[in-house]
């Protein structure tokens, strides 16, 4: 009879417990899939067809944006073009990109935009997209950088560093 109570107590501690953790886990994945969906529609390119990586850098960071297929060359100048348009729109200050696609104030932005002038933002190519460098040699404006490529890794559940998986869960 005892070891029948405690049984069945912890079958319903399980239970809840694994209730929870899908509940989070629908959670999670409806978050990422707005994620995916604002991003589509603010890069232009499919988010699961192409990967990122936000690197942190002891000058800074970068973003590298690729294709995940480097042939699709329409697909490689929209990226191209993106990276060109939000490395002008981050030099003036002007975060809105990141915003819509987060759907919130992205951490870090409010101090990159204040830092503007201690940083400098470079776009080059890459096979299959290309490489936002962002520099500089302010100890905020690095860490403001730094606080914002963070953000940007977890909610995209991106690499930090070139080389590493990335992740793609089911849409």
């Amino acid at each position: 009879m005892y070891s029948r109570s405690i049984c069945a107590a912890v079958t319903l501690v399980l239970v809840l417990a694994s209730g929870r953790h899908a509940s989070a886990q629908g959670n999670t994945d409806s978050a990422y899939a707005g994620v995916q969906s604002r991003g589509a529609e603010v890069m232009g390119v499919d988010q699961y067809t192409s990967h990122h990586v936000f690197e942190d850098l002891s000058d800074g960071g970068r973003i590298i944006f690729l294709r995940d297929d480097v042939t699709d060359s329409a697909g490689t100048s929209i990226i191209r073009a993106h990276l060109r348009t939000i490395a002008d729109s981050f030099a003036a200050g002007v975060f809105n990109d990141p915003a819509q696609v987060h759907a919130r104030e992205v951490p870090g932005t409010a101090d990159m935009a204040r830092l503007r002038d201690k940083i400098r933002y470079t776009v080059s190519e890459r096979p299959g997209g290309g490489e936002l460098r962002i520099t500089t040699a302010d100890p905020d404006a690095r860490q403001a950088i730094h606080e914002f490529l963070a953000f940007q890794r977890q909610d995209h559940r991106a690499a930090g560093h070139e080389g590493m998986e990335h992740h793609h869960p089911p849409s």
